[in-house]
């Protein structure tokens, strides 16, 4: 029996996924695994049952990903589970910064007493004139899960659009449609598009990448979309840049003090993935991880660790092993189990930087003190015997 705890509410189209062989915990400190949505966990204490965090959701800047890796939690994330959410939420954002639908929403409201409001309606409309996004330029940044969907939904509604993403996987390069330009550098995508939409995680060389100096390369009244994270954007470059008018529009998904209220912002509370599609989505993937890894021991979409799978599990007991990646790790393993007389049928190990994943199926009784010896190996970080 293994047991699971909730740290936010999880949808029931995921936690109906699992089985009988699966109960629900109130207390973290005696789960197994653990199930997140936006919960903040940095000042978290970790119990040595824990074995893995399943993220319902794509972003895991509420998780600590390098003490998780240290005690040998696996992280898992969901990406793409919300991706069509957020590329709804994306194109309904630009339609609203070409057309000025929420001021004019507003001036009906302002005016819904005044008898003659259709007479009035007619001289007043010019104000929230706005263009088509048709036949404009649209450049995205990063062309992931949700950055391939944005671009190719962007080309059906006839824009023109230029990709940027010099990390972009095989799969996401299969799905993106052939009609998008690809630019070789940033700077080239800045200079040419009128609408920008950036796509990429918050990493150390993306942090405060649309500053101004990257405003300074752009197009006059250029209207920029962030809604991946709020600090991807320096938000005092970009208030200077609305305020002077060299950005037209900036829409966002991230409602912060310094943004909030200024003249040229369309700022959404954080609605992106908040559907109730995304949520089960969401969940259900995040399920399916945990139970094969759970299960299986396979590894797949971690953010800490490297995803590696041997399949279903056999008759077979199969050995897992989190654990540095330095040299000699594998050797030091089979050395330990051919004095054992165990015999090894089937062996994967994969890496990610400075962490590493083995997983053998194996003949021969795997007793607590062979799983003690391997523990005891430099470098172990946990060890997991899957009968």
């Amino acid at each position: 029996m293994y047991k699971y705890h909730c740290l936010n509410p999880i949808s029931r189209a995921g936690l109906g996924k699992l089985d009988e062989n699966y109960k629900k915990t109130e207390q973290a400190d005696e789960a197994d695994v653990i199930l997140v949505r936006s919960a903040k966990m940095h000042d978290m204490e970790f119990s040595p049952s824990l074995k893995a965090i399943a993220r319902a959701g794509a972003g895991v800047n509420n998780i600590p990903l390098d003490r998780c890796a240290e005690k040998g939690i696996v992280v898992f994330n969901t990406p793409g589970a919300n991706a069509n959410g957020v590329k709804e939420l994306v194109i309904a954002g630009m339609l609203l910064a070409a057309r000025d639908v929420i001021g004019g929403i507003n001036w009906v409201q302002e005016h819904e007493e005044d008898g003659d409001l259709a007479k009035l309606t007619e001289k007043s409309k010019k104000a929230f004139a706005g263009t088509e996004i048709a036949g404009k330029k649209l450049g995205v940044i990063g062309l992931g899960a949700i950055g391939v969907l944005v671009a190719n939904a962007a080309v059906h509604l006839g824009m023109d659009v230029y990709g940027y993403d010099p990390y972009v996987s095989v799969d996401s390069a299969w799905r993106l449609s052939r009609n998008i330009h690809h630019a070789k550098t940033v700077d080239e995508l800045y200079r040419e598009c009128d609408y920008i939409t950036i796509h990429v995680p918050a990493l150390k060389d993306t942090v405060g990448m649309i500053d101004k100096n990257a405003i300074s390369l752009m197009k006059k009244n250029v209207v920029i979309l962030n809604f991946a994270r709020d600090t991807l954007v320096n938000s005092e470059d970009m208030v200077d840049a609305l305020v002077s008018g060299s950005v037209k529009s900036y829409v966002t998904d991230f409602p912060t003090p310094e943004i909030a209220g200024v003249k040229g912002t369309i700022v959404i509370p954080h609605l992106g993935a908040s559907t109730e599609e995304s949520e089960d989505n969401c969940a259900k993937m995040a399920v399916e991880e945990i139970r094969d890894f759970i299960e299986n021991g396979n590894i797949s979409h971690s953010v800490n660790f490297p995803d590696c799978s041997l399949g279903e599990k056999g008759e077979s007991p199969r050995i897992t092993v989190l654990h540095k990646n330095i040299p000699n790790m594998i050797g030091q393993f089979t050395t330990l189990l051919a004095d054992k007389g165990i015999n090894i049928e089937l062996m994967t190990n994969k890496s990610r930087k400075e962490y590493a994943y083995t997983m053998m199926d194996v003949v021969g009784e795997v007793s607590e003190d062979v799983v003690g010896q391997i523990e005891s190996v430099n470098g172990v970080l946990k060890v997991r015997v899957l009968q």
